[in-house]
């Protein structure tokens, strides 16, 4: 290890800084570009010493577990608290178009739409049992460390001020000295608290349902998928209609970033009477376009798709809602199937849907709404579908991991 003095070139898609050495490029952490820096260099990594010459686009975090000196640690949650909102923004947006043109596309990219502190409605939680006491926070960054928080500017304060209710029923579940996780997704009807990586035994089970029956504003908490106890069934609201998510369900990250991505899709099949919603999840999409067209909703999880069926069945005022079990990566919905739908909407995870894309292209649907979480992935399946002769119309990037280098986008094409 050694130490040296660098200027920051750039930012790399992970948000750390980019130093060019005679060595070659030294990833640095918690750096913006132009500064002066000094930093302890092991191989292509650099960790920050001291700030010799500071951007003028550096600005105070918000958070005190962010960055080396935070408090317990460095919470590995955030990244770029430190950037002002220009630069952030267009690093952001930057992340899609740089992927867009690694694949020789050129869309003109919207605005990045924004998100703001307190949005966040799910956070994973890692918890773990000492002798003193129970640690519960986020991981620090590239290790199993635990950074306890008391706090989180980017979580919704529905969350921050019921940690210690959380706190108090991971304790009652916790054995060992084994970290386990705690998915927390806030509802209209209470927190949703999914536990994983523990076993229960019959008193600990006990002690838990003790837990919440003591403490308001608990709707569920569940253990590896089994609801442990659940005093109000946990509902969450798409325009209008209610859905219960299973135990540890996907849900958008924040509520404000699914209106977004829901507003742009509806906008885009307009008066489409027959949609296929793939990677449809508990209904995101499908319940909202179900208004005003027949739906056919595809998913792999069997009960993100049972919730979505059950809320479309009980919600009055919905076009016909059709829904198929089935794993899109090894058996994608074939062109064939495809050709009797005026759009399609696909929404995948972040390992993206190439084989439905291939699909797709041959299918000939007129319109199609791209939901992406990975802009590396995204512009892989659209470059597919470009190459068949559809046209991108809009690329949209949408910010709901605030501070971090994840970004969402929502793409839209026709024929």
């Amino acid at each position: 290890m050694s130490t040296e003095i660098v200027t920051v070139n750039r930012l790399g898609a992970q948000g750390d800084g980019i130093a060019q050495t005679e060595a070659g490029p030294v990833y640095a952490p918690f750096t913006l570009p132009g500064e002066t820096v000094a930093l302890a260099v092991n191989k292509a990594h650099g960790t920050l010493i001291s700030l010799k010459e500071a951007s003028p686009d550096r600005i105070e975090p918000t958070c005190r577990h962010f960055g080396p000196d935070g408090v317990n640690g460095t919470c590995g949650g955030c990244t770029l608290q430190h950037a002002s909102d220009p630069l952030y923004h267009a690093f952001k947006r930057n992340l899609v178009i740089d992927a867009l043109k690694s694949k020789g596309l050129k869309p003109e990219v919207a605005p990045l739409i924004i998100a703001r502190p307190g949005e966040r409605r799910r956070a994973v939680f890692t918890a773990r049992r000492t002798e003193k006491e129970l640690l519960l926070g986020f991981n620090q960054a590239q290790s199993h460390h635990i950074v306890a928080v008391g706090e989180c500017p980017i979580t919704s304060p529905g969350i921050v001020s019921r940690l210690p209710t959380i706190r108090k029923i991971a304790a009652a579940m916790a054995s060992g000295a084994e970290p386990f996780r705690i998915t927390v997704l806030e509802t209209d009807s209470g927190l949703d608290l999914a536990f994983e990586d523990i076993k229960l035994s019959d008193r600990q089970r006990r002690s838990t349902v003790e837990a919440v029956l003591g403490e308001r504003g608990i709707a569920r908490v569940s253990l590896n998928g089994e609801i442990i106890i659940e005093p109000v069934k946990p509902l969450i609201d798409f325009d209008g209609v209610s859905v219960s998510p299973p135990p540890g369900a996907f849900t958008q990250a924040t509520r404000p970033a699914e209106e977004a991505m829901a507003k742009l899709v509806l906008g885009h099949i307009g008066k489409a009477k027959r949609v296929a919603d793939l990677f449809a999840g508990i209904g995101t999409f499908a319940l909202r376009i179900a208004r005003t067209a027949r739906v056919h909703a595809v998913e792999g999880e069997d009960k993100a798709l049972k919730a979505l069926d059950f809320a479309a069945r009980n919600t009055q005022g919905l076009k016909p809602v059709t829904v198929e079990k089935r794993d899109l990566f090894r058996r994608p919905m074939m062109a064939q199937e495809l050709k009797v739908f005026d759009a399609v909407v696909f929404d995948p995870p972040r390992a993206g849907a190439e084989a439905q894309c291939h699909e797709l292209a041959r299918s000939g649907v007129k319109k199609i709404a791209a939901v992406s979480c990975n802009p590396v992935t995204l512009a892989r399946d659209l470059s597919i579908l470009v190459a068949a002769g559809y046209r991108i119309r809009s690329v949209t990037p949408i910010d709901q991991f605030l501070w971090s280098a994840h970004v969402e986008a929502v793409a839209t094409l026709e024929k």
